[in-house]
């Protein structure tokens, strides 16, 4: 009795180990607000999926309230100026607009998408790079106690800069799950994002409400890895913002074509089983775990927890 409550405390110990070691996923799905198909399929998914609302799509205050009630986080999804010429979403901010102009979208559009507790870019590459423009959405950012989840639509994006000096906090996107419609693509990234998740120890994915995006997430989401854990942005923002460049691992080859029996064809011995004591049982299954890389890992970071395993009362 006594070496099973030992192997318990010893199994609960590795358990903590694991889970603060765990990788953190965020995954945000943007453009909420016109696909009440698919968005409805997106809310049925894990409450910490969380969900960035257009403010002037046709549905957008019906999905946030929805969003909300159904414990989503939920962002405003801002429209801001690409570099590209192509069409812009009403309210669309631009570097050139004044601080008047960029405080009348954001409160309109604070009044259309309730619930929201941040903000990410929609587009945004010519808005996100400039820093005089970033510099007045974190000043009225900074009266609703939004964080802002910068979508990393350009490399040199100016966020974090224009973020000094207020207390507005900043996050930023890691992988595009759907830059493609590809099935395959789509899996191809999700399994990035869980990677650089456990590289990293966190990393936010975005996506849209694609039927071929709602399809993959609700094919991998369950078969995530044990050391992930499905977070909303909200719980990264005392997160360090990785700048690691270290290519990722690579992944784990396919299994080796099954080596040819050497044996085949000999006549096999026969073999009597003989019982195990329990007490034996036990023993040799706390000095497996007592030699294991976990163990090992316990008793370097956790040394005042005194376990004893194996050992006689």
């Amino acid at each position: 009795m006594l070496q099973l409550r030992k192997i318990s405390g010893v199994l609960a110990g590795l358990l903590m180990a694991c889970s603060a070691h765990a990788g953190k996923l965020s995954i945000v799905i943007d453009d909420f607000g016109y696909r009440p198909t698919q968005e409805n399929q997106v809310l049925q998914m894990p409450a910490t999926i969380s969900v960035a609302v257009l403010p002037n799509a046709p549905h957008a205050r019906e999905m946030a309230t929805k969003a909300h009630q159904r414990g989503h986080e939920v962002l405003i999804h801002l429209p801001m100026a690409p570099l590209s010429k192509q069409p812009l979403e009403k309210d669309t901010l631009r570097p050139d607009m004044s601080s008047a102009e960029i405080e009348r979208i954001i409160r309109e559009a604070v009044a259309d998408v309730p619930y929201a507790v941040g903000l990410n870019n929609h587009m945004g590459s010519a808005m996100t790079s400039s820093l005089s423009g970033m510099q007045k959405v974190m000043q009225v950012l900074n009266h609703y106690n939004f964080y802002f989840l910068d979508s990393m639509t350009i490399g040199n994006s100016q966020s974090t800069r224009a973020a000094d000096g207020t207390s507005v906090r900043v996050i930023k996107r890691r992988v595009f799950l759907d830059d493609t419609q590809n099935e395959a693509d789509i899996r191809k990234q999700f399994t990035r994002a869980v990677r650089l998740a456990q590289r990293d120890g966190s990393a936010i994915a975005i996506g849209h409400p694609h039927p071929t995006t709602v399809r993959v997430l609700q094919q991998m989401l369950p078969t995530l890895p044990a050391d992930i854990t499905l977070v909303r942005p909200s719980q990264l923002l005392n997160e360090p913002q990785s700048s690691n460049h270290r290519p990722l691992p690579a992944e784990k080859p396919l299994p080796a074509a099954k080596p040819r029996n050497p044996f085949r064809g000999v006549k096999s011995c026969p073999v009597t089983l003989q019982p195990v004591p329990a007490t034996r049982a036990l023993g040799v299954v706390a000095e497996s775990i007592g030699d294991s890389a976990g163990m090992r890992y316990i008793q370097t970071n956790f040394s005042g927890l005194k376990l004893s395993i194996g050992s006689q009362p």
